[in-house]
């Protein structure tokens, strides 16, 4: 990734309509990431699936990232991607992740980085964070309708309360 692009790597420069998917049908973890998976696929991003699977399992297998509040951030580091691709996601059920907090999550942010990337992917999840553990936040994008409405939330400014 370009020094130019660095700076550009936050949430609201990654996520774009094609990058949300608003109705997640599955109900497990594996499921979950099977369908953010399938969407960072079709935007053409990804080299080798069954590789990006693999990284994003493997992290999982170490310490789930259920965080709280019902979100997830699974990620991964594969050379299947050239640069930084996230993914987010809505599930109208919750779905066990094994968050800190024992809820099950309905947001999911899913985000794939090169195995030599640090910066970018740490910026993107840190300011992720920052937006869902916001609480209009998070109801805004679980009452979302469209991807635009979803785009709307990462765009405002984020407010750090719960």
């Amino acid at each position: 990734m370009n020094n130019s692009k660095v700076a550009e790597v936050g949430a609201r420069k990654l996520l774009d309509k094609g990058s949300i998917a608003l109705r997640l049908q599955g109900r497990t973890k594996e499921e979950i990431i099977d369908e953010l998976l399938a969407v960072a696929e079709r935007s053409g991003k990804i080299k080798d699936l069954a590789a990006a699977r693999e990284a994003v399992l493997e992290r999982e297998g170490r310490m789930s990232t259920g965080m709280h509040s019902g979100v997830a951030l699974p990620h991964g580091k594969t050379d299947a991607v050239e640069d930084l691709v996230a993914v987010l996601g809505v599930s109208e059920h919750g779905v066990d992740f094994q968050a800190l907090d024992g809820l099950e999550c309905r947001i999911f942010a899913l985000t794939l980085s090169p195995a030599s990337q640090i910066g970018p992917p740490l910026r993107f999840l840190a300011e992720a964070s920052l937006l869902l553990e916001n609480a209009n936040n998070r109801s805004a994008i679980l009452a979302a309708e469209t991807e635009e409405d979803i785009l709307k939330v990462f765009s405002a400014r984020p407010a750090s309360s719960r």
